[in-house]
């Protein structure tokens, strides 16, 4: 289960400018604009951008527009590393999301481990977050200290019957067992 590009989420307005495009950037962007980018016209492209992602086929050419971003103010990712945004391969489950990222060293490691961490996340995992979040206002109320808390919450995480529990999709005995191993119930 792959996100959706977080930048189309989030309702950015994307420019891409290339000679030539693939069909998921066609989609993605608001505006394509045909051309050569280079170190003479880069700037040009980058006026009034919030952010600057260089992932053309040439390290030189990202490092050019990489260096004319920061040496403009302007946070840059580079698909070959440097810029100082990050963009990491996304896995999103019901309330929780985890990110990969390589630091722009190899970029076909994350989208990997995301596809090896998709698989092995089970909807155990969704029905442990939703136990956490309806125990939550009970261990605030009745555990008074904060690391008497997270010692209590780790305890739930790491309980094999309650995994079990959640698993075998008994959310309620789930809750039960948590409530009775911090004396909540």
């Amino acid at each position: 289960m792959r996100s959706e590009n977080v930048f189309i989420s989030a309702g950015f307005d994307i420019t891409a400018v290339s000679e030539d495009f693939v069909p998921e950037m066609e989609k993605a962007a608001g505006k394509l604009i045909r051309d050569t980018v280079g170190k003479d016209n880069a700037l040009s492209y980058m006026k009034g951008a919030f952010l600057v992602i260089a992932a053309t086929n040439s390290k030189e050419l990202n490092a050019e527009i990489r260096d004319i971003a920061k040496e403009n103010g302007i946070p840059v990712n580079s698909a070959h590393g440097g810029g100082d945004v990050l963009i990491p391969s996304t896995l999103r489950r019901g309330g929780f999301t985890v990110t990969v990222s390589s630091e722009g060293r190899a970029p076909a490691f994350p989208p990997y481990v995301i596809e090896e961490i998709d698989g092995f996340l089970d909807e155990g995992y969704e029905r442990m977050l939703a136990l956490l979040v309806r125990i939550r206002p009970k261990v605030m109320a009745g555990i008074e200290k904060q690391p008497d808390r997270a010692e209590f919450l780790a305890g739930i995480l790491r309980d094999g019957k309650i995994w079990e529990m959640l698993r075998s999709g008994n959310e309620y005995g789930a809750y039960a067992e948590a409530l009775k191993k911090g004396g909540l119930a």
